[in-house]
Formats: structure tokens, C-alpha cells, sequence
């Protein structure tokens, strides 16, 4: 299957989510959320992030996850995972009870595609303190695609990871969590980067861009947002409107896209020194906001 077909089968079997100019979304992706060991990318900016989520939380934000939110390729089980980062869920639980979280996999948590999976490991957990099971994320349900369409003007932005127009990472992804098991994971705690990855390969990255251009060129301009790359991507209205929101595993910072007031913004999160010494937590933005109309083809 082409990525074009991938693509496209995304998109006709996403979840539609409405909203309007009052609507307000934050949207990370690649956190790949470890075991808080070496190899555990995430831990480096566990604290930023978890400051960035409870702030959208209070300020009334839906949280989209656009992929590889649980690094499931190096560590065996989800269990170790929730352990290292029990804060996170939790306070991902409280978006849920709320009907604020959407949740997409990516090729790093794609058994997340198997109902029972999410059913086993996300709707409870076992509290040893009470020694029973808990709720978690009960019912929820991990999409390939998610579609955000305004209720007034019928205008709709694509959500998906972006690994659709990755053959290897889609098509393949067993093997490569195989080969990042039992060959890339002790190598990167000696900072060798897995090749396959496009995060870490320039040539993949274009390419996978270039695919997801040319597929959202056949979708009349379609607002396609996607992480996968890691590299943040905000175009200018007029060009074609692949956006993406980054990562969480930047070196010291984390990147994201914010929708609010019918306008977009791409963010960053780091932590910085205030005058008097003291650090802390604050945001930025780096490009926008600007007004979704502005991206629509007959504007």
C-alpha cells in the first residue's frame, strides 16, 4: 500500500471532533514517554512538560496526542512506563473524565491499534497501596487519525502522526522495534542515533515530507498536522499547509502546536533564568498566531 493510500484511509476512518472560534486545542506528539532509565528520552523533559499539560489543563485546552506518546519500541511492557511517569497519567486522567483527551498512534506505540491492548494496560491500574485495580483511562480509545472540523464554516485540519508516508516505520514496524531492542537501545546510551529513524536522518525526513505535501495537494490544501519528524513545521498561508508540532524530546525544550480564537501558533516550552537566579518553566511563542482562514484554498 502506497502512502498516498495510507494517508487517505487515515483520514476517511479519523474521529471527528467539532469545534468553533471558542475551541481551544494543545497538540504534542513524539514524547516517547520511557522507563526513566538512560535510554528514557522523555525524562530529560518530564518536568517541563508535565508544567505545560497542567497549565492547558486549567486554561480549559483539549489535549491532542499525535503519536508515539508511550516509547513502546524500547521497553517491553507499558507497566514500566506508567510506573517512571504515574504524575503524567494521572494527570492525563483528568483530561479524560473531562472528554478533553485524543489520543493517535504512531509506529513507537502502534499496538495501541489493538483495542484489548489499550483495554489491558490504559483503562486501570493496579494500586498497591489499596491493593486492588483503579480507573485510569477507561474507554478510551487510541485513533489513526483524528479530524478537527469547524462547525460553522465546515473547515477541517487532518491529525495524524505522519508515519503513513514512512514505509518502513508503518509497513515494518515490528522489525523496527526488533532492531531498536536489541541493537539501537544499548548503542544510544553511547549517543549513536538509529538510522532508520527520521528524526535523526535528514534524507528520510524530506522525503517523508514530500510525501505528505504531495498527498495534501489531492485533498484540495486540506490543514494536515503531524509530528513523526520531530522537526516543527508552520508554513506561511498560500503554501502548502503541512504543519507540524515537534517533539517532547528536544534538548531542553518541547515544541507544540496551540489552536485558539480560530488561529494557530507553534510553541515552545524551556525552562529559563529569571533575573534574580531562579529557574522556571515558561512559554513561547515561535510562529503565529494566524488565522486558520487564512489557509483555506478560496480565502
Amino acid at each position: 500500500m502506497s502512502s498516498k493510500k495510507r494517508l487517505s484511509r487515515a483520514y476517511e476512518h479519523a474521529k471527528t471532533v467539532p469545534f468553533d472560534d471558542n475551541s481551544k486545542f494543545i497538540l504534542f506528539s513524539d514524547c516517547h514517554r520511557g522507563d526513566n532509565s538512560f535510554a528514557d528520552d522523555f525524562a530529560n523533559n518530564r518536568n517541563i512538560y508535565f508544567h505545560a499539560l497542567k497549565h492547558y489543563f486549567n486554561e480549559g485546552f483539549h489535549y491532542c496526542e499525535l503519536g508515539d506518546g508511550d516509547e513502546l519500541w524500547e521497553n517491553l511492557h507499558f507497566e514500566s512506563i506508567f510506573k517512571a511517569h504515574k504524575n503524567v497519567f494521572k494527570l492525563l486522567q483528568k483530561f479524560h473524565l473531562q472528554e478533553r483527551l485524543h489520543l493517535i498512534w504512531g509506529n513507537h506505540d502502534m499496538v495501541y491499534k489493538d483495542r484489548e491492548y489499550v483495554k489491558k494496560n490504559l483503562w486501570s491500574f493496579f494500586d498497591p497501596v489499596e491493593g486492588r485495580e483503579k480507573p485510569l483511562l477507561s474507554g478510551i480509545e487510541y485513533q489513526e487519525g483524528v479530524v478537527l472540523k469547524h462547525v460553522t464554516t465546515g473547515q477541517e485540519l487532518f491529525l495524524a502522526h505522519g508515519h503513513q508516508a514512512d514505509w518502513w516505520n508503518y509497513t515494518f514496524w515490528r522489525w523496527g522495534r526488533f532492531l531498536v531492542r536489541v541493537l539501537w537501545k544499548p548503542l544510544q546510551v553511547w549517543g549513536i542515533a538509529d538510522p532508520t529513524s527520521p528524526a535523526k536522518n535528514y534524507k528520510e525526513l524530506i522525503k517523508v515530507e514530500r510525501r505528505i505535501k504531495k498527498w495534501i495537494l489531492g485533498k484540495k490544501l486540506l490543514i494536515t498536522i503531524v509530528g513523526h519528524t520531530h522537526r516543527p513545521r508552520f508554513p506561511e498561508p498560500g503554501d502548502i499547509p503541512l504543519f507540524n508540532d515537534g517533539s517532547c524530546v528536544h534538548p531542553r525544550s518541547i515544541t507544540g502546536i496551540e489552536i485558539e480564537n480560530g488561529a494557530i501558533a507553534l510553541i515552545k516550552w524551556n525552562i529559563i533564568t529569571s533575573e534574580d537566579g531562579t529557574l522556571r518553566v515558561a512559554r513561547s511563542v515561535l510562529e503565529g498566531p494566524q488565522k486558520l482562514s487564512a489557509y483555506r484554498p478560496d480565502e
